[in-house]
């Protein structure tokens, strides 16, 4: 076999079925080897970008691993934004590119770039294979070091000659990975029965460790109430009981007051982010912590811990919710607490019976999420539309809510779903845009064409930049400045230019229709929603301040927007 030849058949050893990617001059030879493939389906996206984005979106819905394809120079460029979100979110990723052949490195060839030194921030390792006879070996630790302990994107550089030469048929040797038992856990759960107040804190930690079913047995055991931070959305499933719903800058007031509170902080596969911490000095100020993680890297980083517990969640769910199971936590004062504020401090969205009213954002998803099956996978782009439906529709799995956590990277979404497809080929899957976001990668409707796919998409469109407006009327005395989209194509007729049938709705009485008929058809389907240009987004937290701090509508009056906030 030559290096291309070897590239599939590691493929075809690691079950990787499904690849995105587009062609160019250094990959070529890959390209040559996958026509004569039947093993590995090649999805052709439009952009680089569109490729990296649905990789990774397939990754997260499938817990298997994701992988890119694409040329040296602006094929691996292009690439960088979508790898970079992969990283930010610890997501399973192998990222393969051409380069120029081994003799013109350096020499500034015709689409040469340094992709080992542009993306040394964004990986988990990076290769550049110098030798062919080192492919393989490389190849078997690449996809084994992308999917371990804190997965994340691995990129391989390959030279041209390095893909067409030949290299000896290597016998696969099966990987066995060793069960971890769980540490001594015996200070965490002293610290637990001796707490008032504690409260458990999770986040996308918990689907990354495989450790869904595991987690939900414990919350439900020991009974704790509950955050979850955006990527932790769905650990507790939709019918929790103790669950206080997202913390942070857009969260439930229910959620601050309870980390506000709390006497003990279990953070369980999260890395206190500032968006979900909002000004350190002020978040859980009474708390003392309990941080357990697979990464040590995370450790009293932002926050020191009492007790930094490293290892397999599994393991130490099976520990924790054994010791709880025989000696239930004394906290029913503290429960019934937490139990008041959710019923206050959650998030509620009336639908507007005025069937001629203008169409609200948290009520139109509110109403997706009570019409939508319940495996439904939601692909979100960035911006208000994404913080109302982490705010108001009701998953039941963390795999089912698809979201740019640490990057916000717009354009996110309609690759992403696309990706999350291919996983789950008979699933319905949405993906909610803002009008903004759309518009980044906007070309793969063209994929979604090519290949039938059943996607249904839905635009918020409030013809603006909404989040951004929205931060610049409240904290920068609403000065606006380049957020006007009143330019927006014609998203209907955009959608049937690509032959994808489109519909637009504008009022309250047009919702339960327009969604119905989307998710009835037999297709893709788009549907444009119109809603008002000054929509907010409640509550908030100003960048920089404590989530104590919170404003919502009834309170913004009293709120100090003339205050610019860097």
């Amino acid at each position: 076999m030559n290096g291309a030849q070897h590239i599939l058949e590691a493929f075809h050893h690691h079950n990787v079925q499904t690849v995105f990617g587009y062609p160019g001059g250094c990959i070529m030879p890959l390209y040559d080897a996958l026509v004569d493939d039947v093993l590995v389906e090649h999805v052709l996206c439009r952009h680089e970008q569109g490729c990296a984005l649905a990789a990774d979106g397939y990754a997260r819905a499938s817990a298997r691993l994701g992988v890119c394809i694409a040329t040296s120079g602006p094929g691996a460029t292009n690439l960088i934004t979508g790898v970079a979100n992969a990283h930010r979110d610890s997501v399973p990723m192998l990222v393969i590119t051409g380069q120029v052949p081994s003799s013109l490195i350096g020499t500034d060839a015709f689409q040469e770039t340094d992709v080992l030194g542009m993306t040394l921030g964004i990986v988990k390792h990076s290769y550049l294979v110098e030798r062919a006879e080192e492919l393989p070996g490389i190849l078997e630790e690449a996809m084994e070091l992308a999917q371990t302990g804190r997965p994340g994107p691995v990129w391989i550089d390959i030279p041209k000659d390095v893909l067409l030469a030949d290299i000896a048929a290597v016998p696969s040797q099966p990987v066995t990975r060793s069960q971890t038992a769980a540490p001594d856990l015996g200070s965490a759960i002293a610290l637990l029965r001796a707490a008032q107040k504690p409260l458990l804190y999770s986040g996308g930690g918990i689907s990354l460790a495989h450790a869904e079913d595991s987690f939900r047995e414990f919350a439900e055991c020991s009974a704790l109430p509950a955050v979850v931070t955006l990527k932790g959305i769905g650990n507790p499933g939709k019918h929790s009981a103790h669950n206080l719903g997202m913390l942070g800058m857009h969260g439930s007031r229910a959620a601050n007051r309870a980390v506000d509170e709390c006497d003990l902080l279990l953070v369980i596969g999260a890395r206190l982010d500032d968006r979900a911490t909002g000004k350190l000095n002020g978040f859980a100020p009474n708390a003392r912590t309990i941080h357990i993680d697979t990464d040590a890297a995370e450790f009293n980083k932002l926050r020191t811990a009492e007790l930094a517990i490293r290892g397999d969640l599994n393991a130490i769910f099976g520990v924790l919710t054994q010791a709880f199971r025989e000696t239930p936590l004394a906290i029913s004062d503290w429960r019934k607490e937490c139990q008041t504020w959710r019923t206050t401090g959650g998030f509620q969205a009336a639908d507007n019976e005025e069937p001629l009213a203008p169409i609200t954002g948290p009520a139109f998803i509110r109403r997706l999420s009570h019409i939508a099956p319940d495996n439904t996978i939601i692909a979100c782009d960035v911006g208000q539309h994404q913080m109302w439906v982490a705010q108001y529709y009701q998953f039941d799995h963390p795999r089912h809510h698809l979201t740019s956590g640490g990057l916000g990277t717009m354009g996110f979404g309609l690759p992403a779903a696309i990706g999350a497809q291919f996983a789950n080929r008979a699933t319905t899957v949405i993906n909610v845009a803002g009008d903004g976001s759309f518009m980044m990668n906007a070309q793969e409707l063209a994929t979604i064409r090519r290949y039938n796919l059943p996607l249904k998409l839905i635009i918020m469109d409030n013809q603006c930049l909404g989040m951004v407006r929205q931060q610049q009327e409240l904290f920068y005395n609403n000065r606006e400045s380049q957020i006007n989209l009143d330019d927006n194509p014609d998203f209907v007729a955009m959608a049937r230019a690509f032959d994808i049938p489109a519909l637009k709705i504008e009022r309250t009485d047009q919702v339960r229709r327009g969604i119905e008929t989307i998710l009835a058809y037999n297709g893709p389907m788009l549907l444009h929603v119109a809603i008002a240009r000054e929509e907010n987004v409640w509550p908030i937290v100003k960048p920089g301040g404590s989530n104590r701090e919170m404003i919502d509508e009834a309170r913004r009056a009293s709120a100090d927007t003339k205050e610019i906030v860097a």
